[in-house]
């Protein structure tokens, strides 16, 4: 039987989901310099993640971490902009609706921490994932906001939020 669920990370969740990361992105072809897997926050995903108005969720099975995902303010950016940062999920996690309830989560966090707008950046050969982003209404923009030290990210998009909290 299985027992899926979505929690906030806990200290101890940071070499577990630092290397799950990683993993994910070298499995994907992505490169080791200009995108997350150079991030020093991998590291110390907890701490990061406790600035204020920052937010970092981990998928569990069984009580192994099998993705991620969260917000944070968006990078060298002046407006009220977060950024879905670090959402990346385990071949077992793929398929079952899984990224669903994660941007849900992040979007609901965003919205309660009272952003106008959520910013995301990723690869574009990364179809299933820039799919699933377009599906909850986020638009291609033309090129970067902020500066999130991503410059191998060639798909950036932004979705405006609702500060209506379900």
């Amino acid at each position: 039987m299985s027992d899926l669920k979505i929690r906030p990370i806990e200290k101890g969740d940071d070499p577990e989901i630092g290397i799950l990361v990683r993993k994910v992105l070298l499995e994907f072809g992505v490169p080791k310099v200009g995108t997350a897997y150079a991030d020093k926050s991998l590291d110390a995903m907890f701490d990061h993640y406790q600035k204020p108005r920052s937010a970092y969720f981990i998928l569990s099975e069984n009580n192994q971490i099998i993705g991620g995902g969260g917000i944070a303010p968006l990078d060298n950016y002046e407006g009220n902009v977060c950024e879905l940062q670090k959402m990346y999920f385990l071949p077992e996690a793929r398929g079952r609706g899984m990224g669903t309830k994660m941007i849900d989560i992040c979007l609901q966090k965003a919205a309660e921490l009272n952003y106008d707008a959520c910013y995301l950046e990723t690869m574009s050969y990364m179809k299933a994932a820039t799919h699933l982003y377009q599906r909850y209404g986020f638009d291609t923009l033309k090129g970067p906001m902020g500066d999130t030290g991503h410059h191998a990210c060639g798909v950036h998009m932004i979705k405006t939020l609702s500060h209506e909290i379900e």
